[in-house]
């Protein structure tokens, strides 16, 4: 059984990240094999506490482990198919104790979650026949302007993607040709996969479920599938970052035997702007200002994604000064919280050789109370 990390690093469950963070530099500074040559108990222990603290000290993996275990943190791992698999957990409960209804419409048996949890097809029917398998999930990349992702927008999205054949209905077969017993199931339609400890059924890839095979559909090749056109609603909600995944329920590969079509997931990659800079919820933005406003101080007007605004710029305002605007920043699509937008004054210097205009700048040297550059040092 594998050792709980927060028993490895020695921590409660509640610690925070504060505290996670100083029980691993204590630990490791005590088994690093540099202070430790030659033993291989602290070679493994090392290990151990290296392990635990990429998963505590990273907030999304530690989110993961904490509700899935060691098995939420491997590669390919569906977060929100796993909960309707626990959906499915209390369901069954529930009918034990005599319960009745439906946990969620997609799913009908164990089979179909896994399947789509580690991706190796759905389960076979109640009545033994083709087995009902859901369609994989596509990726489509998408490039948007740095506005449109802070605001968010609604689009139509036409794009390339599988389609069930019409000509042989997604089996694969020629409807005219003679089939045969695949030789892959033996005609079950059925293969066993092993996941870990546990067993699953997946349907047979070569027979696509059916249990007999035939000569290849003409106008699929055999896959079952036809790429097609389609035009696809999608809405980018407000706040997306870059590599962001924003989820299309039900627009990916179709499914077969009645499985449920996949997801379409649109990866997002957002375009330079020549003003705004994102950090975070954070946006960055360089303002010029004149040498009388920096002196003298005063109101200016500058633009924010929701339209002008005015800003106040404090007398004796300095070059690479940066004022906030409190929650004029990007929306966190997910706790729904605005941050701030940072505006670094930038002071323009006219260029001109007016003698009155020299004369006055000269004079302004006399008000500084020391050498500009007395700090500096190498």
């Amino acid at each position: 059984m594998a050792k709980d990390y927060y028993d490895i690093l020695g921590v409660k469950k509640t610690a925070s990240d504060e505290e996670i963070k100083k029980a691993y530099r204590k630990l490791a500074r005590k088994w690093h094999p540099d202070v430790n040559p030659g033993k291989k108990e602290a070679e493994q222990k090392f290990k151990e506490i290296s392990q635990a603290y990429d998963c505590l000290g990273n907030k999304e993996k530690r989110k993961l482990y904490d509700e899935f275990g060691e098995e939420g943190l491997r590669a390919g791992f569906d977060a929100e198919k796993a909960r309707q698999y626990q959906q499915w957990g209390s369901f069954q409960q529930q009918q034990a104790r005599g319960g009745g209804g439906e946990p969620f419409g997609r799913y009908h048996r164990y089979e179909d979650i896994f399947g789509d949890l580690f991706g190796f097809g759905g389960g076979p029917s109640e009545t033994g026949g083709p087995m009902a398998g859901a369609g994989r999930d596509i990726e489509h990349e998408m490039t948007i302007d740095l506005l449109s992702a802070l605001r968010g927008f609604e689009t139509d999205l036409m794009m390339q993607k599988p389609r069930v054949c019409s000509g042989c209905n997604g089996t694969g077969n020629d409807a005219k040709a003679p089939l045969s017993t695949c030789t892959a199931c033996g005609g079950s339609g059925r293969l066993n996969v092993a996941q870990g400890p546990m067993q699953f059924t997946k349907a047979c890839p070569r027979c696509k479920g059916h249990g007999q095979v035939g000569r290849p559909c003409s106008q699929c090749g055999g896959s079952g599938q036809v790429m097609g056109t389609e035009t696809i609603r999608v809405t980018i909600p407000q706040g997306v970052k870059e590599g962001s995944k924003v989820r299309v329920a039900g627009k990916g590969e179709p499914g077969f035997h009645g499985g449920p079509p996949g997801d379409l997931y649109l990866v997002i990659h957002i375009k330079p702007h020549p003003l705004l800079r994102r950090e975070e919820d954070n946006l960055y933005m360089e303002v010029p200002v004149t040498v009388s406003e920096a002196i003298l101080g005063g109101t200016i007007t500058i633009p924010t994604i929701e339209g002008a605004v005015n800003l106040k710029v404090p007398a004796g305002s300095q070059s690479g000064q940066t004022l906030k605007l409190k929650g004029k920043g990007a929306m966190n699509p997910k706790t729904k919280q605005r941050g701030d937008l940072m505006v670094k004054l930038v002071v323009k210097v006219p260029k001109t050789d007016d003698r009155e205009i020299v004369e006055a700048v000269r004079k302004m040297d006399r008000y500084y109370e020391e050498d500009v550059r007395r700090a500096l040092r190498l």
